[in-house]
């Protein structure tokens, strides 16, 4: 089967990393408990800062959320590394901008993510997957956001969406660990034959 994930806060717990990061940069001790009550995908409103000073605080960061020390979920990697041993095809579908395309590609890597070059898609806006996703023809797609998951509704793969606080006022089967997966595989038909 083919399978694609989006990789921010799907497959790694990016946000979290950057909350943490905003402490550090800022000086401040938010307390972890505001980051998992947000209601909404942009994390700065905790800070104090307006809308404008939460993009170009994400903007001035991005090298350090991006490349850092922020850390899979929990047994993501060894998820997919699974899938793939079992011939599974495994796409990775992020809006990562361009020019962070190829680094995030060999950090995905160096994390232990099994990643084929021909595999990997970036660059695009979060809107625009839904025309890659139908290129690739997917079984499954996974992702969090809910503007992502709301252009897949019609489509005819089946969409997971990656629990998040911002997220759970969706009706759609999710994703709580990454080893509910094999659940899903396991007890699931192939949309398509080979």
């Amino acid at each position: 089967m083919r399978f694609g994930f989006d990789i921010d806060d799907t497959l790694i717990n990016l946000r979290e990393h950057a909350f943490h990061i905003y402490n550090k940069k800022l000086n401040k001790k938010v307390s972890i408990d505001h980051f998992h009550k947000l209601n909404r995908v942009e994390i700065h409103e905790p800070f104090g800062l307006t809308e404008e000073q939460g993009r170009e605080m994400w903007q001035n960061s991005l090298e350090d959320i991006y490349y850092t020390s922020c850390t899979p979920f929990t047994n993501a990697v060894e998820t997919l590394q699974d899938l793939d041993k079992l011939g599974h095809e495994i796409f990775y579908i992020t809006a990562r901008p361009k020019e962070h395309g190829e680094r995030t590609k060999e950090w995905l890597k160096a994390q232990g993510f099994p990643v084929r070059d021909e595999r990997f898609f970036y660059g695009m806006q979060d809107h625009e997957k839904v025309e890659i996703i139908n290129k690739l023809e997917l079984d499954y797609y996974f992702d969090d956001k809910p503007e992502v998951i709301h252009t897949l509704m019609n489509e005819s793969l089946k969409v997971y969406i990656m629990d998040q606080s911002y997220n759970r006022h969706l009706n759609l089967p999710r994703i709580l660990e990454w080893t509910d997966l094999h659940k899903i595989i396991n007890n699931a038909k192939p949309v398509k034959t080979i």
